[in-house]
Protein backbone atom coordinates (compact mmCIF):
# COMPACT_ATOMS: atom_id res chain seq x y z
CA UNK A 1 0.00 0.00 0.00
CA UNK A 2 1.51 3.00 -0.96
CA UNK A 3 2.26 6.38 1.48
CA UNK A 4 -0.80 8.28 0.37
CA UNK A 5 -3.60 5.60 0.92
CA UNK A 6 -2.21 5.13 4.20
CA UNK A 7 -2.81 8.32 5.46
CA UNK A 8 -5.49 9.57 3.29
CA UNK A 9 -3.42 11.82 1.09
CA UNK A 10 -5.64 14.82 1.13
CA UNK A 11 -8.42 12.86 -0.11
CA UNK A 12 -12.14 14.72 0.15
CA UNK A 13 -14.86 13.69 2.63
CA UNK A 14 -17.36 16.07 1.58
CA UNK A 15 -17.83 19.29 -0.56
CA UNK A 16 -19.74 21.94 0.39
CA UNK A 17 -20.74 23.11 -3.41
CA UNK A 18 -23.91 25.34 -2.37
CA UNK A 19 -21.03 27.86 -0.62
CA UNK A 20 -19.46 28.54 -3.77
CA UNK A 21 -22.96 29.57 -5.55
CA UNK A 22 -24.37 31.55 -2.74
CA UNK A 23 -21.06 33.24 -1.56
CA UNK A 24 -18.35 34.44 -3.16
CA UNK A 25 -15.17 33.12 -1.11
CA UNK A 26 -12.35 35.73 -0.76
CA UNK A 27 -9.75 33.91 1.68
CA UNK A 28 -9.71 30.64 3.31
CA UNK A 29 -8.69 28.75 6.18
CA UNK A 30 -7.79 25.14 6.99
CA UNK A 31 -8.93 23.66 11.11
CA UNK A 32 -8.85 20.51 12.34
CA UNK A 33 -12.14 19.46 14.20
CA UNK A 34 -12.85 18.18 17.53
CA UNK A 35 -14.81 15.08 16.92
CA UNK A 36 -15.41 11.66 18.73
CA UNK A 37 -14.55 8.29 17.35
CA UNK A 38 -17.87 7.52 16.22
CA UNK A 39 -17.49 10.53 14.34
CA UNK A 40 -14.38 9.56 13.06
CA UNK A 41 -15.73 5.79 11.54
CA UNK A 42 -18.91 8.06 10.14
CA UNK A 43 -16.26 9.93 8.06
CA UNK A 44 -13.98 7.20 6.81
CA UNK A 45 -17.52 6.09 5.60
CA UNK A 46 -18.74 9.12 3.89
CA UNK A 47 -21.89 9.60 6.22
CA UNK A 48 -21.26 13.67 6.50
CA UNK A 49 -23.37 16.41 5.38
CA UNK A 50 -21.89 20.23 5.55
CA UNK A 51 -24.45 21.64 3.16
CA UNK A 52 -26.86 23.42 5.94
CA UNK A 53 -23.63 24.22 8.38
CA UNK A 54 -22.19 27.34 9.41
CA UNK A 55 -19.81 28.82 11.52
CA UNK A 56 -19.87 30.56 14.04
CA UNK A 57 -17.57 32.97 16.85
CA UNK A 58 -18.09 32.82 20.32
CA UNK A 59 -15.80 33.50 23.62
CA UNK A 60 -12.91 33.91 20.75
CA UNK A 61 -13.15 30.25 19.58
CA UNK A 62 -15.06 28.89 16.48
CA UNK A 63 -17.77 25.97 16.24
CA UNK A 64 -19.12 24.02 13.45
CA UNK A 65 -23.12 24.26 13.07
CA UNK A 66 -25.92 22.17 11.31
CA UNK A 67 -23.04 19.48 10.25
CA UNK A 68 -24.93 16.49 10.26
CA UNK A 69 -22.95 12.85 10.93
CA UNK A 70 -25.11 10.01 10.85
CA UNK A 71 -24.04 7.52 13.00
CA UNK A 72 -23.26 4.02 11.66
CA UNK A 73 -25.44 1.27 13.03
CA UNK A 74 -22.25 -0.46 14.63
CA UNK A 75 -22.05 2.53 17.00
CA UNK A 76 -20.99 2.17 20.40
CA UNK A 77 -23.74 0.76 22.63
CA UNK A 78 -22.88 2.60 25.32
CA UNK A 79 -22.78 6.14 23.88
CA UNK A 80 -26.12 7.95 22.72
CA UNK A 81 -24.55 9.84 19.38
CA UNK A 82 -25.74 13.09 18.66
CA UNK A 83 -25.55 13.50 14.36
CA UNK A 84 -26.06 17.44 14.45
CA UNK A 85 -24.00 18.87 17.72
CA UNK A 86 -21.98 21.80 17.61
CA UNK A 87 -17.82 21.16 16.85
CA UNK A 88 -15.14 23.25 17.98
CA UNK A 89 -13.14 24.03 15.44
CA UNK A 90 -8.99 24.13 16.02
CA UNK A 91 -7.55 27.36 14.97
CA UNK A 92 -4.15 28.91 15.79
CA UNK A 93 -4.93 32.90 17.74
CA UNK A 94 -3.98 34.75 14.91
CA UNK A 95 -6.03 33.49 12.63
CA UNK A 96 -9.13 33.35 15.14
CA UNK A 97 -8.25 36.78 15.58
CA UNK A 98 -8.21 37.64 11.65
CA UNK A 99 -11.77 35.72 11.33
CA UNK A 100 -13.62 37.46 14.50
CA UNK A 101 -11.91 41.26 12.70
CA UNK A 102 -13.02 39.63 8.96
CA UNK A 103 -16.27 38.76 10.53
CA UNK A 104 -17.60 41.59 13.51
CA UNK A 105 -15.89 44.61 11.38
CA UNK A 106 -15.94 44.06 7.70
CA UNK A 107 -19.30 42.09 7.80
CA UNK A 108 -17.95 39.02 6.17
CA UNK A 109 -19.71 35.39 6.83
CA UNK A 110 -17.86 32.23 7.52
CA UNK A 111 -18.75 29.24 5.52
CA UNK A 112 -17.15 25.93 5.64
CA UNK A 113 -16.64 24.60 2.22
CA UNK A 114 -15.08 21.37 2.30
CA UNK A 115 -14.36 18.48 5.07
CA UNK A 116 -11.22 16.18 3.90
CA UNK A 117 -8.09 13.67 5.07
CA UNK A 118 -4.69 15.42 5.82
CA UNK A 119 -2.18 13.29 7.58
CA UNK A 120 -4.67 10.66 9.23
CA UNK A 121 -6.39 13.77 10.54
CA UNK A 122 -9.79 15.70 9.77
CA UNK A 123 -9.54 18.90 8.15
CA UNK A 124 -12.28 21.57 7.78
CA UNK A 125 -11.57 24.15 4.73
CA UNK A 126 -13.65 27.07 5.70
CA UNK A 127 -14.06 30.41 3.67
CA UNK A 128 -14.02 33.90 4.70
CA UNK A 129 -17.15 35.09 2.23
CA UNK A 130 -19.16 38.06 1.41
CA UNK A 131 -23.36 36.53 0.40
CA UNK A 132 -23.82 37.19 -3.62
CA UNK A 133 -26.57 38.89 -4.71
CA UNK A 134 -29.01 37.55 -7.79
CA UNK A 135 -27.71 39.17 -10.06
CA UNK A 136 -24.31 37.86 -9.45
CA UNK A 137 -25.68 34.27 -9.30
CA UNK A 138 -26.78 35.09 -12.73
CA UNK A 139 -23.64 36.89 -13.84
CA UNK A 140 -20.80 33.68 -12.84
CA UNK A 141 -23.62 31.56 -14.78
CA UNK A 142 -23.32 33.45 -17.90
CA UNK A 143 -19.71 33.22 -17.54
CA UNK A 144 -19.54 29.52 -16.51
CA UNK A 145 -21.94 28.67 -19.65
CA UNK A 146 -19.43 30.41 -21.84
CA UNK A 147 -16.45 29.31 -21.03
CA UNK A 148 -18.25 25.27 -21.86
CA UNK A 149 -19.58 26.99 -24.86
CA UNK A 150 -16.09 28.12 -25.74
CA UNK A 151 -14.38 24.94 -24.84
CA UNK A 152 -16.98 23.05 -27.25
CA UNK A 153 -16.05 25.18 -30.25
CA UNK A 154 -12.14 25.13 -30.04
CA UNK A 155 -12.64 20.90 -29.39
CA UNK A 156 -14.67 21.37 -32.43
CA UNK A 157 -12.03 22.84 -35.00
Amino acid sequence: MSKDKKSGGGKTIALNKRARHDYSIDERFEAGLVLEGWEVKSLRAGKVQIVESYILLKDNEAFLFGALITPLPTASTHITPEPQRSRKLLLHRTELNRLIGAVERKGFALVPTALYWKNSKVKLELGVARGKKSHDKREAEKDRDWQRQKAQIMRHK
